[in-house]
């Protein structure tokens, strides 16, 4: 048996290479049409324009899905291996809120382009990035509390260094986007999918970009240590009959029916 076929290992996989595919088309398709730059554009500048806002949209909808699916399978596990810790208990809660949240984030990210609704584009942006790295945060101290009876210590450093990763590049994005956008640099810089070396604030722009795409790696090297947690475990979905049809009658036992959900036993 291949390391995907157990378990449900193959959903982070699915995830990371899903969008990191989303994300390599639209550049491909934007950079061959002219639309941006071929060096370092914002992740959203690769489905600004049509055909590629077309495949970024619908393909980053599908990633959203994953991430979900993802994130509720993280939630059960940390739910069936400390099922009476109050503390862990709350924070496996909160991070699949979090979680849920910055999905929501990325589809409103892939629907809404910077140039047609820059509101709308930014909420999502905030929403994906920031809940995202608040339920990395918290996943990391939920690896924490459980090492290391539930696992090794090596799984906690790891996630450690990638939040630290996301945090740093968080704070670079943040502090010179803040400053690119601050109006000393021009106006309607959100419409600009061209950037020369000789424009004002291209040095802020190039580490703004930079930053970006840094962070999302950190979130993709996050969800990577999730497959050998994933390997061990599998979820069900059972159906239950109140009757024999689908009239008004009377209800009466019937036997469950159990099959398996996305996955194999183990």
């Amino acid at each position: 048996m291949w390391w995907f076929q157990q378990g449900l290992s193959f959903l982070p996989s699915a995830l990371v290479i899903w969008t990191s595919a989303a994300f390599i088309f639209s550049y491909i398709t934007a950079v061959t049409l002219h639309h941006i730059d071929p060096a370092l554009p914002y992740i959203s500048d690769t489905g600004t324009l049509a055909p590629e806002k077309c495949l970024f949209g619908a393909m980053l909808n599908i990633a959203a899905v994953l991430c979900i699916a993802t994130i509720y399978v993280r939630y059960k596990q940390v739910h069936a291996l400390s099922p009476e810790e109050n503390v862990i208990i709350k924070l496996n809660k909160a991070g699949l809120v979090l979680g849920i949240l910055s999905c929501l984030g990325l589809s409103v990210v892939a629907n809404f382009q910077k140039t047609a609704l820059f509101a709308a584009h930014v909420s999502g942006a905030v929403l994906t990035f920031g809940m995202g790295s608040l339920y990395m945060f918290v996943q990391t101290i939920l690896s924490y509390q459980m090492q290391p009876k539930i696992h090794g210590k090596q799984v906690f450093w790891i996630r450690l260094l990638l939040v630290i990763w996301c945090g740093v590049s968080a704070f670079s994005m943040l502090t010179c986007s803040s400053i690119l956008h601050s109006g000393s640099f021009g106006t309607d810089l959100e419409q600009k999918l061209h950037w020369n070396p000789e424009d004002k604030g291209y040095v802020l722009h190039m580490i703004t970009t930079a930053a970006e795409w840094s962070m999302s790696f950190s979130f993709f090297g996050f969800f990577l240590t999730y497959i050998r947690d994933f390997q061990k475990i599998s979820l069900r979905v059972e159906a239950n009959l109140h009757g024999l049809t689908l009239y008004d009658t009377a209800p009466c036992p019937i036997n469950s029916e159990r099959t398996r959900l996305l996955s194999r036993d183990i």
